[in-house]
């Protein structure tokens, strides 16, 4: 229940916050595009897309509610966010956080994230090189770090989870039991791979059953809850 709690209050906040709209680079109903290689305040829109060009940095917030956000590569920004709509960083952007409410995240390679990767209904991305200074979680939707570090915890309700190509979580990897409100609530066991060279320095905290694949040589600081380490599958190869 308490990521349900948190994520209520994550997304009443985050819908307020994105209709209260600034005068700078605003729109209602019309898409906002910061071109490449300048400097912006802000941008933010209601019924539209927004697009930060390559190199370009945006001292403000890159937001809207219905519709999605592109932040082309080496672009500089604060927060993005969305409540209808995908996110999608390119490579070699810094950022504060990334949140959305129903879509998906997807971060591209040597990424800066000073903050947090927050979903309630879509699948996280990640890619070799990113370094997100706090914690990566979902409710529903599969979460994939690839060769990421994250500083925090990885936490999800429903989704499947690949901590795979050598990736550090510094904190715990959390599967929480589903609440009483009807998201994540599928019998349907989730997949927990902790692939070759990647390590989990906190432990695998699991509040219900998962199906768990940890690499003979991936580090992991325990599992507990549901299941123990002798629940888990040890494989050799690549993936299980």
């Amino acid at each position: 229940m308490a990521k349900y709690m948190t994520k209520t209050v994550f997304t009443v906040g985050l819908l307020i916050m994105l209709l209260s709209v600034p005068a700078f680079g605003a729109s209602v109903n019309k898409s906002v595009k910061i071109p490449a290689g300048t400097e912006a305040g802000g941008a933010t829109s209601v019924n539209g897309s927004v697009t930060v060009g390559a190199d370009a940095v945006v001292t403000g917030d890159v937001k809207t509610v219905n519709g999605k956000v592109h932040v082309d590569s080496g672009a500089t920004i604060e927060e993005a966010s969305t409540v209808n709509g995908s996110l999608k960083i390119g490579k070699n952007v810094s950022s504060r956080s990334l949140s959305t409410v129903n879509g998906s995240i997807k971060v591209g390679e040597s990424c800066e994230v000073d903050g947090e990767v927050e979903a309630v209904n879509g699948g996280i991305s990640v890619a070799d090189g990113t370094k997100i200074d706090r914690d990566v979680s979902n409710v529903n939707g599969t979460i994939k770090l690839m060769g990421a570090e994250v500083g925090g915890d990885v936490s999800t309700v429903s989704g499947d989870v690949y901590v795979i190509d050598g990736t550090v979580v510094q904190g715990d990897l959390l599967i929480e039991k589903p609440g009483g409100w009807g998201w994540g609530k599928s019998k349907r066991k989730p997949r927990v791979i902790v692939g070759p060279g990647s390590s989990i320095e906190g432990v695998i905290d699991l509040e219900r059953e998962v199906e768990l694949f940890i690499s003979e040589t991936a580090s992991v600081g325990g599992v507990k809850g549901e299941m123990s380490m002798d629940d888990a599958v040890r494989f050799s190869g690549n993936k299980p």
